[in-house]
């Protein structure tokens, strides 16, 4: 419907979007924000160099995974399990669980994996991951996962897992810690973008940002 109205830019705010947005059109811009991986999730050539129609914002879990495991066992220096839960067909979360891995091993911490086909799987795939001895779930957040957040904060309180996420929407909502960049500012950041575009830059010579600030 975007393509149809010609509008002269498209704004996605994860990684299921901005490769909805490229299937729909390959000449209108479109600016990315809240895409944990561009490259690897084939939105784009690579970082500095974009090319094609597509710009804006990443949030490189990579570098970020580390640091959240490491603050997890700071807060719990007791956890040797824990369960990562995600939306499974969400490419872009996948990578962000894909880079605790090797994060995890090297903590000594056990990941387990809790992948997430629906809403309606919460309390099941919650109480799964607590039968198998997690001690704290690290939840990757998406639309579903946000949208859910104050369930998810209820379930891992009925079962005594201390909830962990990317960004402040969950630790507002009573989750026990959130690390990452702040979702306000890339959101403010991807503006910025837009503008440059509707100036007459082309979203494929703009390299894509990836944030410098962590909340």
């Amino acid at each position: 419907e975007l393509v149809k109205l010609q509008v002269d830019v498209i704004f996605t705010m994860n990684t299921p979007a901005a490769l909805a947005a490229k299937k729909a059109t390959s000449t209108i811009p479109i600016v990315i924000t809240r895409v944990a991986d561009p490259v690897k999730g084939g939105l784009v050539a690579s970082i500095s160099r974009p090319g094609g129609n597509i710009t804006g914002l990443s949030f490189i879990p990579e570098s970020l995974s580390g640091k959240r495991l490491e603050l997890l066992k700071e807060a719990i220096p007791t956890v040797t399990r824990v369960a990562a839960l995600w939306t499974a067909e969400n490419p872009g979360a996948t990578v962000v669980v894909e880079a605790m891995e090797p994060a995890s091993a090297q903590l000594g911490l056990q990941l387990l994996k809790a992948p997430l086909r629906g809403a309606s799987q919460l309390p099941a795939v919650v109480e799964t991951a607590k039968r198998n001895g997690a001690g704290a779930l690290i939840v990757v957040d998406d639309a579903i996962v946000t949208r859910n957040r104050a369930e998810l904060v209820k379930l891992g309180t009925k079962h005594s897992l201390p909830v962990f996420s990317l960004f402040e929407p969950f630790a507002e909502a009573g989750g026990l810690m959130a690390y990452g960049p702040s979702t306000s500012d890339m959101y403010r950041r991807a503006a910025y973008y837009v503008d440059r575009i509707l100036k007459g830059e082309k979203p494929g010579d703009i390299p894509i940002e990836q944030p410098t600030r962590f909340h």
